[in-house]
C-alpha cells in the first residue's frame, strides 16, 4: 500500500514558519522598547533593529519554502507485507527499510498543528531505536486516516510476535515464527556480507 502524506503538511509546515516569523517580530519588538542605546532615541534604534528583523524573516521564508515545497513532494510511505519503507530526500534520495520483526511499538503523536489540521504522525519505535536525535527509527506524518492505519500496522505488528501458552512453553505457531526470524536474519547476514565484500 502506497501513501503519500496529505497536502495539509505543507499547510503545517508553513504555520510553523509563520510562528517564528511572529516569533521574530515579537523579538524585534522586545528589543526596541527594552535594550537601552545609550544616548540613542527610540527612532534611531528602529532604524538598524528593523532592518535586520525584516531580512531574517525574509530569508527564513525563502530559504524554507523550497525545502518544504520539495520535501514533502519526495515523501512518501510504503507499507509491504514484511515492512515499512519511507522514501525520503530533496537532493539525496533515501529509502528507508524498518522490518515488522524490528519494530517494538507505534506512537501516534498530534501536535497543535495536527489537530487544528486533522492530521497526525506515526512513530516507530524499534527494538534497537534510532540513533537520531527524536529516538524513532521513522515517521509517518500528514496520514489524514492515522487511526485505521495504525490498527492496521499494530495487527501486523501482532501476528508477528511468538505467542506462548500458560505453560511458558512456545506453541507450534511460535516455533515456525522463530524458524522464519532465523531464516530472515540469516538472509541478511549475507546481504551484510556481500555489501561488506563489495568494499
Amino acid at each position: 500500500m502506497e501513501i503519500k502524506p496529505d497536502k495539509k503538511l505543507i499547510t503545517k509546515s508553513f504555520l510553523i514558519v509563520f510562528t517564528f516569523t511572529v516569533v521574530l517580530l515579537l523579538a524585534g519588538l522586545i528589543l526596541q522598547i527594552t535594550v537601552p542605546l545609550g544616548e540613542a532615541t527610540s527612532d534611531e534604534v528602529a532604524q538598524i533593529l528593523w532592518p535586520i528583523v525584516l531580512g531574517l524573516i525574509i530569508l527564513l521564508w525563502l530559504i524554507s519554502t523550497p525545502i518544504i515545497i520539495l520535501w514533502i513532494k519526495n515523501l512518501s510511505y510504503s507499507i509491504q507485507e514484511d515492512r515499512i519503507v519511507v522514501f525520503k530526500g530533496i537532493l539525496t534520495k533515501v529509502q528507508q527499510n524498518i522490518p515488522y520483526r524490528a519494530i517494538t511499538d507505534f506512537m501516534l503523536h498530534r501536535s497543535l498543528y495536527d489537530r487544528f489540521l486533522g492530521i497526525a504522525s506515526i512513530k516507530i519505535q524499534t527494538a534497537g531505536q534510532s540513533t537520531g536525535a527524536v529516538g524513532y527509527e521513522g515517521v509517518l506524518a500528514g496520514l489524514i486516516n492515522y487511526s485505521s492505519l495504525l490498527v492496521e500496522l499494530q495487527s501486523r505488528i501482532k501476528t508477528l510476535q511468538p505467542q506462548t501458552r500458560l505453560t511458558g512453553k512456545p506453541d507450534d505457531t511460535s516455533a515456525l515464527l522463530n524458524e522464519r526470524y532465523l531464516a530472515v536474519i540469516i538472509e541478511e547476514l549475507r546481504e551484510i556480507r556481500k555489501a561488506l565484500e563489495r568494499r
